[in-house]
């Protein structure tokens, strides 16, 4: 198999990179632009322990279309897994247009080579935001109705719309993958659990969203655990065609970790596995700052009642991932 994979050189695009070259034998081709947050490192993570031959990188930016030239570079392709997007929701309120122009057009330009290339499956890789907020009690299943809060979230519902709209136009064979929040080692400090990770390793003040009776909450999953969900979906679970209407909406999975956190009790454990102690206060951000919401939660029984669980608990996860990033201090 011949897999085309975007994002690779970014956080969990370079996971999911080195999931699939340690329990797969297939090939992959990764276009990376290098002007967004990939970055080589990364893809020289993935690659420790394998063979550097299973991987083309192709330098291209994926906002743009692909040239004759590159498509011949790109070759045979047997699935396109289109992992690559902007995705803080902090920055999207600040530049929406860099989020909402530039994740659009990474959608159009692999959706429409999906046209030309045609993979046995094209997997549009998304998130829980588009579902919005989640009261207390309400975890989003699939094919809930899309509300996105911020700039972030509506760029990922473009995407997963244009997605949609080439499985019904062209028969592409779409699966569509929600995913909760993703963590693990490579991670971009922006991100929270890699925040808490380098602020109370140095001792620095942790800002916990919320107020003492409503803090905010999510579900976690380290990205090797989300990798191997989309491995699980890809080999166990073909993509069903619009096929002229004989089916009335692509496949979609939720990919949910195994405990739901409210953002105290994450940097409590954080600290705790750190043997540090925990200096935070609290900061009514949601108040302060649209385009935030204080829950967001996926329902994951579908992909759970077919078959599909995480390798390894969280907590383990946790710390592996502390562990290593503590060895690795230039992540911090």
């Amino acid at each position: 198999m011949r897999v085309l994979l975007s994002g690779a050189s970014g956080f969990f695009g370079s996971h999911l990179l080195r999931h699939l070259l340690t329990n797969t034998d297939w090939t992959f081709v990764c276009p990376c632009s290098w002007r967004h947050k990939g970055t080589p490192e990364r893809i020289e993570y993935a690659l420790v322990g394998h063979d550097s031959n299973r991987v083309n990188v192709i330098t291209h930016d994926l906002t743009a279309p692909f040239t004759p030239q590159t498509k011949k570079r790109l070759g045979h392709i047997d699935i396109i897994l289109n992992i690559a997007a902007n995705s803080h929701v902090n920055r999207s309120i600040d530049e929406p247009g860099e989020f909402i122009i530039g994740n659009t057009a990474i959608a159009y330009n692999m959706l429409e080579l999906s046209r030309e290339l045609r993979p046995k499956v094209f997997l549009q890789f998304s998130t829980d935001e588009v579902y919005g907020a989640a009261p207390e009690g309400v975890n989003h299943a699939e094919w809930a109705p899309i509300i996105p809060s911020n700039p972030y979230s509506a760029s990922k519902a473009c995407q997963e719309a244009i997605a949609i709209s080439y499985w019904r136009t062209y028969n592409v064979p779409v699966i569509i993958s929600n995913t909760m929040n993703v963590c693990g080692q490579t991670q971009d400090p922006e991100k929270y659990v890699a925040q808490l990770i380098r602020r109370i390793h140095s001792g620095d003040r942790v800002l916990i969203h919320g107020t003492p009776s409503n803090i905010g909450s999510r579900y976690y999953i380290h990205a090797r655990n989300a990798a191997d969900a989309v491995l699980f979906i890809v080999k166990n679970l073909p993509p069903k065609l619009y096929n002229n209407g004989e089916n009335a909406m692509p496949d979609r999975y939720n990919i949910v970790g195994d405990r739901e956190f409210n953002n105290l009790e994450l940097a409590n454990l954080v600290a705790l596995i750190m043997n540090k102690p925990l200096d935070f206060e609290f900061l009514d951000f949601h108040s302060a700052r649209s385009g935030h919401d204080r829950r967001y939660a996926l329902d994951g029984a579908k992909l759970r009642n077919l078959g599909w669980k995480s390798p390894v608990d969280f907590e383990t996860s946790l710390r592996k991932t502390i562990e290593w990033t503590l060895r690795n201090k230039q992540w911090l």
